[in-house]
């Protein structure tokens, strides 16, 4: 019998030991994916500096690696579903780790333009691959959880990933971090080689050609829906992270070990919150659990684009409210998305999905990079700006969009769970579920 909008299951169905360790395996990719993605806008500062390059330039820096994420997902979307799960994660973290070698080996401004373009191209595909999993692997009721657990990498890479990288810089340079990183990602990717199952459910599907398959991807009324949600909800939130690391430190004169106690702090309260918020997916309607959120990100991000000159904790408080509301909307956010596609599209619809958040996170820093400028004295306008439009305005605005348009986020019919339920009762989760994840896990 379907199940009403807003009804809950009689329990949380419990996350088995196999399952965690399956869990734990995909955090850690995740989280050496997030320290390599956000590192670069902390850096931001020092790397304006010592390669001589302008805010413009290290917009491109940072535009780069979502650019290339999202024309490598999009073109993955077109084998992403032909492959084991396991061989396209593994095949593309490779890729990844040694183009974060590149990274910290770079000498100039257009040899780590380069770097970061390959490092996005792996880093994103494999982002794909790993998101696809999950949704393969775990039943509806399951993947709120799930996806809190690997979002939280985020939060992970904020307590350690990214005060630890600071230091290094401060210390060895500005390679160092990325070096570290990439011998880290290189345990990681042998821990997963040896530990991750073959995950080949989708295989057993009869598929067209590509380009229809492509097509029916791209034509399909909800995958639209979903794909202009994705590009609002995270273009505001990177036009305020790509410079809020070098605002905040021009503004206060802090150094990157001050700037490093803002992140642990704010990273720290966004585990504990990821924590929370992750449970709650699987047991509230997602999507009033998201507009909650989603309004609190909205607000947050006005607040820290116009934060004046001020002590160290009320930017921390600040910093931390905000990440807490950004990153914990994506729980419920990628537990509905991982059900709008069926099986077996699911992995081109995220590839596709992917790169149309990619396409936002490369547009963000350019805007954001169009609206900040440095001043004579070294401070950066353009988050509070002189004229009315600036990087706050946007992230609003934007943000706004994507309240209004997560209600176009639909289950498919064979892979229904009444928290997801936008504003309609919906279909039994298929039957063969359960049996997909004893054999992909067990």
């Amino acid at each position: 019998m379907p199940a009403s909008e807003g009804s809950r299951p009689p329990h949380l169905s419990q996350i088995t030991r196999a399952e965690w360790g399956l869990i734990l395996i995909l955090v850690a990719i995740q989280f050496t994916h997030m320290v390599d993605f956000v590192i670069i806008m902390p850096l931001g500062g020092r790397l304006m500096k010592e390669l001589s390059i302008s805010p413009d330039q290290f917009a491109q820096i940072v535009s780069a690696y979502a650019w290339a994420a999202g024309v490598a997902s999009l073109l993955a979307s077109f084998v992403m579903d032909r492959f084991d799960r396991k061989t396209v994660l593994i095949a593309m973290y490779a890729g990844f780790a040694l183009s974060t070698l590149f990274c910290g080996l770079a000498s100039g401004y257009e040899w780590l333009l380069v770097s970061r373009t390959l490092a996005g191209a792996f880093g994103g595909t494999a982002a794909v691959a790993l998101m696809a999993v999950i949704g393969d692997v775990f039943p509806p009721e399951k993947r709120g959880r799930a996806t809190g657990a690997v979002i939280s990498a985020f939060a992970v890479a904020s307590i350690a990933g990214l005060p630890a990288g600071l230091l290094l810089a401060e210390e060895y340079g500005r390679g160092a971090p990325f070096i570290a990183l990439a011998a880290l990602s290189l345990g990681v990717w042998a821990g997963a080689w040896a530990k991750l199952p073959p995950v080949r459910g989708h295989l057993s599907s009869e598929r067209p050609n590509r380009w229809a398959e492509f097509r029916e991807v791209v034509r399909h009324p909800d995958h639209l829906g979903a794909f202009a949600f994705s590009f609002f909800l995270v273009l505001g939130t990177f036009t305020v992270a790509s410079f809020i690391g070098p605002y905040l430190m021009a503004t206060n004169g802090w150094s990157e070990g001050q700037l490093s106690q803002i992140y642990f702090v704010a990273g720290t309260c966004t585990l504990i919150g990821m924590t929370v918020i992750g449970r709650l997916s699987d047991r509230l309607p997602r999507l009033g659990l998201f507009r909650v959120l989603g309004f609190g990100a909205l607000v947050m991000a006005i607040v820290i684009t116009n934060l004046p000159a001020g002590p160290l904790w009320v930017a921390t408080i600040t910093m931390s409210a905000f990440m807490v509301f950004a990153a914990g909307r994506m729980a419920p956010v990628q537990a509905m998305l991982l059900g709008v596609a069926e099986r077996k599209n699911r992995g081109a619809f995220m590839s596709v999905n992917t790169a149309v958040q990619h396409v936002a996170t490369g547009l963000a820093p350019l805007i954001a990079g169009a609206l900040v400028t440095t001043t004579p004295d070294g401070h950066l306008v353009g988050y509070p700006n002189p004229g009315w439009f600036n990087v706050g305005l946007v992230a609003a605005a934007t943000a706004a969009i994507s309240l209004a348009l997560a209600g176009l986020l639909r289950p498919a019919r064979t892979d229904a769970s009444p928290l997801d339920a936008p504003t309609h009762a919906q279909a039994e989760p298929e039957k063969d579920a359960e049996p997909e994840v004893v054999e992909a896990v067990g």
